[in-house]
């Protein structure tokens, strides 16, 4: 079994724990230390637990408490080296990986896989263990096939489902920012990620959405487009409700 901790998800802060009977690791550390430690007890995890930080890219809601997490419990911060590079986290120890090749973290089998987002090199996550299975898949414009594999193949699927066409069309921001968040490289709409888990449907996966934006989202509308378009039942699709939730999942 492994359970997926998400401690948090949105605009403020990325923050996941990934939890096996044989280890642990986080991936993104996105909330100061201070709050990542209180949410870690929310959910019965210590950091003395983690083997090591995870980062999928450098934009600072998913690495702001990476470098005290990492100092503070002695963990590795594992990114590809152009990621790393760009990572303002100070002095830590850094285990450089490469961008779609596998490797072994905790008793994870894990696989970064490229995103299309507007930073130097940013990854998904595929974490195997035994037979259970999760993707963690954020910050991206489009799910690319290489994405849609894999979300194809797991149990869990923690997905992003950043924002609703409309709210962002008529919404505050300035028109680069809303070019920016709907381009190849940048969020996923709620159309575009029921659409994907529609095309990749098939073996009864659990369907979390992540990522949402606080200014361009609702959880109702996020679950209401995917229930929409894939004919999961709402109440079998998972999000964060409000700044300060969290939820522990389980892949079997």
């Amino acid at each position: 079994m492994i359970e997926v901790h998400v401690l948090a998800s949105g605009s403020d802060g990325n923050c996941v724990v990934v939890q096996s009977p044989e280890g642990s690791l986080m991936v993104d550390a996105g909330l100061n230390g201070r709050r990542t430690v209180e949410m870690m007890g929310k959910v019965g995890v210590s950091g003395t637990e983690l083997s090591a930080i995870l980062v999928s890219h450098e934009h600072v809601d998913h690495v702001r408490g990476a470098g005290v997490m990492a100092r503070r419990f002695k963990l590795p911060v594992m990114g590809n080296r152009n990621t790393l590079s760009r990572c303002a986290i100070g002095c830590v120890h850094q285990m450089p990986f490469a961008s779609g090749e596998a490797f072994t973290a905790a008793s994870f089998e894990v696989t970064p896989l490229l995103t299309s987002h507007d930073a130097a090199e940013p990854n998904a996550f595929l974490l195997r263990h035994k037979d259970a299975s999760v993707l963690i898949a954020t910050d991206t414009g489009v799910m690319t096939p290489e994405l849609e594999e894999a979300l194809r193949s797991v149990e869990l699927a923690v997905v992003e489902s950043n924002y609703d066409e409309r709210m962002l069309v008529d919404g505050p921001y300035p028109a680069y920012l809303k070019r920016r968040i709907a381009g190849d490289s940048g969020h996923l709409s709620n159309i575009a990620c029921g659409e994907s888990l529609k095309r990749t449907m098939g073996n009864g996966r659990k369907v979390f959405l992540a990522h949402l934006s606080k200014n361009n989202n609702t959880p109702d509308a996020a679950r209401d487009t995917v229930a929409r378009i894939t004919g999961i039942r709402r109440m079998d699709i998972d999000c964060l409700e409000f700044i300060g939730d969290y939820r522990t999942l389980r892949a079997l």
